[in-house]
């Protein structure tokens, strides 16, 4: 008798310790992401509220997160640790020559993917630092020159419906409360636009407006997979459902899972 209860129990033991093993390898971190953000100024809050989805993103997708707050050590052996970063509302400017250089040669030999957000398009002459024109190029060739300083709501419109980004995105969904850039010119020549804000649809209307405006793109010319996604300002925006999935979606394909 005590033989079988001994046997019975080294059997459960066997199966126990195999069904963790399955667990622990299903739960496998697929890739590493760095995320840059920005710790002050009127975007906190969209990064205080980013950085708890992020996380939770994170573990329901198995990849894990590494956040640093400015681009002092960003080189080429910090980025080669990752396969994601994404530019959470910092803008392309004070990053030094080798910060620059890393990122540059990160997106062009396709060594990871990138998603970035908002600020990451302010470009142009700002705080006493030059344009970086090859941040300019990879975003289309803009420059900033204005934006919407009292807010607005409107209405993003998808146009590439068969993206994986957009996939189970609502045709159109309302953005409140965002600041909408105006760049000198569209990108649209120079990249793959996949949405654009509809600036009928703002409220309260703006004279402050480019025409054909562009709000998600990805620049085909990169070996590395990227995108930029120009909401970016309200904490609201996790509360907006086809924000985040926009923004899962984004992640996962940039970091080639999706």
């Amino acid at each position: 008798m005590k033989n079988s209860i001994l046997i019975i129990a080294l059997l459960l033991t066997t199966i126990l310790f195999q069904t963790n093993c399955i667990a622990q390898k299903t739960k496998k971190t697929k890739f590493k992401a760095l995320v840059l953000y920005e710790n002050g100024g009127h975007h906190l809050e969209f990064t205080k509220a980013a950085k708890p989805w992020l996380n939770k993103l994170a573990i329901d997708s198995s990849f894990t997160i590494d956040y640093i707050e400015n681009t002092k050590t960003i080189n080429e052996t910090l980025l080669s640790q990752y396969q994601l970063f994404i530019q959470l509302d910092y803008p392309p400017y004070t990053w030094s020559e080798e910060s620059m250089k890393a990122f540059q040669n990160y997106m062009t030999d396709g060594k990871g993917g990138w998603v970035g957000l908002h600020h990451a398009t302010l470009l142009g002459e700002f705080d006493g630092y030059p344009m970086w024109k090859w941040f300019s190029d990879f975003m289309g060739g803009i420059k900033f020159v204005n934006y919407i300083p009292n807010f607005a709501n409107g209405k993003v419109t998808i146009e590439d419906k068969s993206h994986p980004v957009t996939k189970g995105i609502p045709s159109n969904f309302l953005v409140k409360k965002e600041e909408w850039y105006i760049y000198d010119k569209s990108p649209r020549q120079n990249v793959h636009v996949l949405a654009s804000v509809d600036e009928s649809t703002y409220e309260p209307d703006s004279k402050i407006k480019m025409g054909d405006h562009p709000v998600i793109w990805t620049n085909d010319h990169f070996a590395s997979r990227n995108i930029y996604i120009f909401m970016g300002h309200s904490p609201e925006l996790f509360e907006n459902e086809a924000y985040t999935t926009l923004l899962k979606n984004a992640i996962l394909w940039a970091a080639n899972k999706n």
